[in-house]
């Protein structure tokens, strides 16, 4: 019996290491003799070392009673440890606690160093029932003789109110008393709970300003200053005739205060409190500006974070007094902390407006451009022109974490599509950060730039030119056609620039030469999304550059176009065996067409150079010089200008007259039942089965969905054979339909493109010569942007007679619309040169068929209603 003592059984277990269960397991075994022992002390002594071996992770449960005997101990070294061990072990579950309540009543009117210790144990092991028990005798000892004893009541008298809140209404009164006590640590700990239950029930705390209002300026206890700040700053939002009262008294201790936990939870408070509002709001909030950026400066690691944390709200009220420290915010985000560099990047997305946009993007791109690299990033273009590719390698800052690059990615988008790209007041060089970000980011997020491009294309007409002239050089760049399978290549920015040079290729003086990229070989192993889209747009492009050589034509220029049209047809009879089908479905469309106008081109002999008139009409007009096929494919694309389209177009659109939503279009078909069966059973005059002549014409019966019968419909001859009739008709025109499987189809006849009629073409475009000088590449030369105010449709275009709809609350992040593809405006932009072709309005079919009438008749001999078709189903 050694280890009698708390430190023997210490000393034991660092002797024991090895086989440290083994000795606890065997001190335990002495321990749960000595438990039992008659001797207090040592009694005492085993609950202490059960305590130490408790917090080592070992149950203790099992001694909870010798616990309770130990805490009823006379003398008070032995109690305390009772207490200790309770607090250590005891839980809410605890099924001896019951037991305590008289010995905890006791104790509490014994002697002042019992009434101390029971206190401090109780705070820690109190229960809804000893709550209830004992609130009233601790609500007594708030008015102890001895302030040390009050001060524990008051603090133990929170943990009861936490138990059992109807103590709340008695003890009330109490606490509000001990804000005037005379000594200092009461009327702290006073304040301690008052602020915590103000948290919980913050308007049943209002009464109590005025004695918090005098606290705060009288007191000089930082400790409790922060408690009674922190009051406010929850009393506030209920009161608002405080935040006019509080901010003399923080604006001084702002500015004379050296305490920076005290200075920080003034601007805190003033921040959450609304007291930046106002009219004495701006200067409030300048000083609270000012401090925080010198925290920001401070190199406490823990400072800096929440500085960069409060700035971040007072960023949206008072953005323009953030701005004036931008330089040291984004000296926060090349910190090594990640931590404060993602606090620092969330205070740059909230202060950025249109004067700083440039210069916050410019540094954010500077972070994520590799170290062998510049480390600065003066323009954007540049950064385009510079950039190489460069091989992979483990990072070694945060900014190659491809987790933080991400995130630094997906701010700068967000900053500058922000509120439908609010802050951009120059998209030239917007459209190149896109392009820059897509080179250097080395992350996922080709989708979203992709989509920002053709959206800013698409909403400003201005950015057009400079936006084709980035995109040809991104799609004429080998770099990102040969590291598109990398992972962060940003591949799907290829899609955007494929589509922008297609949609505006009238921007490019040369468009053919667009084709041999978007023809090259390695095309075939993007996505099948992209190869779609470069597929589309070189159709495109070959019909707005046919166009023109047809406007400019010289018979020098037919072996020209012929090699064109060969270098399409081939390149796109290589994606016919594609796996995806939407490749092979263009390319097998397009095809077609080249074939057709191979064959125009073919057949085309040179004519007398007769100028014609741009106004000819009829057959004896004299044919144009040109090849008519060169036409062929631009008023296919350029008929129709696509635009944004507004949020609310779609609700807006208005139901035509006479349509009904809820009517079938096609009605559902009818169910054909058999008569049921005669019933044999006889009546109750012995009459048997009725014999009824069987009807010559064929009945059927038809059910409708709710599964009421209808009367039963005869069918006459001259029905049936319209039927069949309807049906002979319907076969013929399957067996002539191609798609459809199940009925010999006869063999394809060779087209016989000699025998298509040749029609004459209005509104041909004058056959002007050949420009005298070369054109450029692109019609816009400029290396700078452009200094001209751009003019944005954040609106959208709305269908014709749009109904406006009721006012929805649209959040920022979804007020960026994409373009639509398909839906296009009918807003032509030149005459074409095909005839316009009209449809009669006399033969005009009603989209709706007409309803079914039902009535309902009664069968003879029964009382049993059935619904009777007065018209027949509609013919289809």
């Amino acid at each position: 019996m050694w280890e009698r003592t708390l430190q023997d059984l210490i000393r034991g277990l660092r002797a024991n290491k090895k086989d440290e269960t083994k000795f606890i397991s065997k001190a335990v075994d002495e321990i749960r003799n000595e438990i039992k022992s008659d001797d207090m002390e040592l009694k005492a002594g085993a609950v202490l070392k059960l305590t130490y071996l408790e917090m080592l992770g070992y149950d203790m449960g099992w001694a909870s009673f010798h616990v309770v005997e130990v805490m009823s101990a006379s003398r008070v070294h032995l109690k305390s440890v009772g207490y200790l061990a309770a607090a250590q072990s005891f839980d809410q579950e605890t099924d001896v606690l019951m037991l305590t309540t008289n010995l905890l009543k006791k104790d509490l009117g014994s002697t002042p160093t019992d009434v101390a210790v029971t206190l401090n144990g109780l705070a820690h092991f109190v229960t809804p029932d000893l709550a209830r028990d004992l609130s009233p005798e601790i609500i007594a000892m708030l008015n102890h003789s001895r302030p040390n004893i009050r001060k524990r009541a008051i603090l133990a008298l929170y943990k009861v109110l936490m138990k059992y809140p109807e103590t709340a209404t008695h003890a009330r009164t109490r606490l509000e008393e001990k804000l005037e006590d005379p000594d200092p640590g009461v009327v702290a700990a006073t304040v301690n709970v008052l602020c915590e239950l103000a948290r919980i029930y913050p308007k049943d705390y209002l009464s109590l300003a005025p004695q918090f209002f005098h606290l705060l300026t009288t007191s000089s206890n930082n400790w409790m200053l922060i408690k009674i700040i922190k009051l406010f700053g929850a009393l506030s939002p209920y009161e608002p005739r405080l935040v006019k009262k509080l901010q003399p008294p923080i604006t001084e201790l702002i500015s004379n205060s050296q305490a920076v936990s005290l200075l920080y939870e003034c601007v805190h408070t003033c921040i959450i409190g609304g007291m930046l509002q106002g009219p004495n709001g701006d200067s409030l909030a300048r000083l609270c500006a000012s401090k925080l950026a010198a925290f920001i400066q401070d190199p406490d690691q823990n400072l800096k974070y929440i500085a960069l944390l409060a700035m971040t709200k007072i960023a949206p009220s008072h953005p323009h007094l953030v701005a004036e420290y931008q330089n040291t915010i984004l000296a926060s985000v090349s910190d090594q902390d990640i931590s404060i560099r993602m606090r620092a990047l969330d205070l740059v997305s909230a202060m950025v407006d249109r004067d700083n946009i440039q210069s916050i993007v410019q540094q954010l791109l500077s972070h994520l451009v590799p170290e062998n690299s510049s480390s600065m990033l003066p323009s954007a273009t540049q950064a385009l022109a510079q950039h190489t590719a460069s091989t992979p390698r483990p990072f070694s800052s945060p900014s190659q974490s491809p987790a933080y690059r991400l995130v630094l990615c997906q701010r700068i988008l967000a900053m500058g599509s922000q509120s439908t790209y609010e802050n951009v007041n120059n998209f030239e060089w917007y459209i190149s950060v896109l392009v820059d970000l897509a080179h250097v980011a080395n992350v996922n997020v080709g989708a979203e730039i992709c989509n920002q491009i053709v959206d800013v294309v698409g909403r400003v007409k201005g950015v057009r030119r400079y936006a084709v002239r980035l995109m040809y050089q991104l799609i004429s760049d080998e770099t990102m056609l040969r590291n598109a399978h990398e992972e962060g290549s940003c591949s799907e920015v290829l899609w955007a620039a494929a589509w922008v040079c297609g949609e505006y290729c009238e921007e490019l003086a040369e468009p053919h030469k667009l084709l041999s990229y978007l023809l090259h070989p390695g095309v075939s192993s993007l996505s099948p999304e992209i190869v779609v889209v470069y597929i589309q747009a070189a159709t495109k492009i070959f019909g707005t550059w046919a166009a023109s050589v047809a406007q400019r034509w010289e018979e020098e220029d037919l072996a020209e176009v012929k090699n064109v049209v060969e270098q399409l047809k081939n390149r796109f009879s290589g994606l016919l065996s594609s796996p995806h089908i939407d490749v092979q479905e263009r390319a097998a469309n397009f095809i077609q067409l080249f074939r057709f106008i191979q064959a125009d081109l073919d057949a085309h002999r040179p004519k007398p150079s007769t100028p014609l008139s741009s106004d000819y009409s009829g057959l004896d007009t004299p044919s144009p010089r040109y090849p008519k096929s060169l036409y062929l494919i631009e008023p296919l694309t350029t008929i129709y200008e696509l635009n944004p389209v507004a949020t609310n177009a779609q609700a807006s659109v208005p139901i035509p007259e006479g349509l009904d939503l809820d009517a079938w279009i096609v009605p559902p078909p009818q169910q054909i039942v058999a008569d049921p069966p005669p019933d044999k059973k006889k009546g109750k005059k012995g009459k048997g089965k009725d014999n009824k002549p069987k009807s010559s014409k064929k009945k059927k019966k038809v059910v409708v969905e709710d599964g009421d019968e209808l009367a039963p419909v005869e069918e006459t001859p001259e029905e049936i054979a319209e039927r069949a009739k309807r049906k002979a008709e319907r076969l013929a025109q399957l067996r002539d339909d191609p798609y459809y499987i199940g009925i010999d189809t006869p063999k394809t006849v060779e087209e016989d493109i000699d025998s298509i009629p040749i029609v004459q073409l209005e509104g041909m475009p004058s056959l002007a010569g050949p420009s005298a000088s070369n054109p450029p590449i692109l019609k816009a030369t400029s290396q700078t942007f452009s200094t001209t105010s751009f003019v944005i449709d954040r609106e959208g275009e709305m269908p014709k007679g749009a109904i406006t709809p009721q006012p929805v609350l649209v959040p920022v992040s979804r007020q960026h619309t994409p373009i639509p593809r398909e839906n296009h405006a009918p807003v032509s932009t030149r005459p074409s040169p095909l005839p316009s072709y009209g449809i009669s309005g006399e033969d005009v079919r009603t989209i709706t068929p007409e309803p079914i009438k039902v009535t309902r008749s009664k069968k003879k001999g029964t009382e049993k209603k059935k619904r009777t078709p007065v018209a027949a189903v509609a013919e289809p």
